[in-house]
């Protein structure tokens, strides 16, 4: 997996160049599945992750001319996808769940086929949209604060302030840290016997 920092020392041919068509589709190519797969992290639902992804493309692909080469074209694309998750995650605060219900009817049962997430998936998805971003760009994709800054519009020190929450919540939420990398949380964990 290539890092946003290592864009920088590659070939010149390599670089992307703001306004050409075949280096927009290159960082596309590059790019696409990472950002759905953050965005399905924040936004929780893979058709808003889909449906946030494809316009947080088509306002990249607009503005693709007016990128400035001063911050990493991934890093910028990762800026316009969060900021597009995060106006869907406001909009859909304003909708009541009387009105859900109205529209789509009563949910239906859980399929007991179908794979349980792990507690800690399910803790990154009950984080804050801001903290959940910071996390995953910095674990799951391997930024540096200073990319993560970069790709949410933010300073160094608010990116590390949302890691340290996101962290603190996480540690608070599931307990031992070696739990959490079996993605099981202290309260279901069997206790063993001595």
């Amino acid at each position: 997996m290539r890092r946003p920092s290592e864009s920088r020392t590659t070939s010149p041919e390599d670089r992307y160049r703001p306004g050409l068509k075949e280096d927009f589709d290159r960082l596309y190519r590059t790019t696409y599945r990472r950002i759905f797969a953050t965005l399905m992290l924040i936004l929780r639902n893979p058709t808003a992750a889909e449906d946030a992804t494809q316009e947080a493309y088509l306002r990249a692909f607009r503005a693709w001319g007016a990128w400035k080469e001063d911050a990493p074209a991934e890093a910028w694309m990762y800026r316009i996808a969060l900021n597009v998750a995060f106006t869907h995650r406001r909009r859909e605060r304003f909708h009541e769940i009387g009105e859900v219900l109205r529209r789509l009817g009563r949910p239906k049962e859980p399929d007991p086929g179908e794979l349980e997430q792990t507690d800690l998936i399910r803790e990154i998805r009950a984080l804050p949209a801001k903290q959940a971003a910071a996390l995953v760009l910095r674990h799951l994709h391997g930024f540096t604060n200073r990319e993560i800054g970069a790709a949410l519009n933010v300073a160094e020190r608010t990116v590390a302030s949302r890691l340290a929450a996101a962290k603190r919540r996480l540690r608070r939420r599931l307990g031992d840290p070696a739990k959490i990398e079996m993605g099981i949380s202290a309260s279901s964990a069997v206790p063993l016997e001595e």
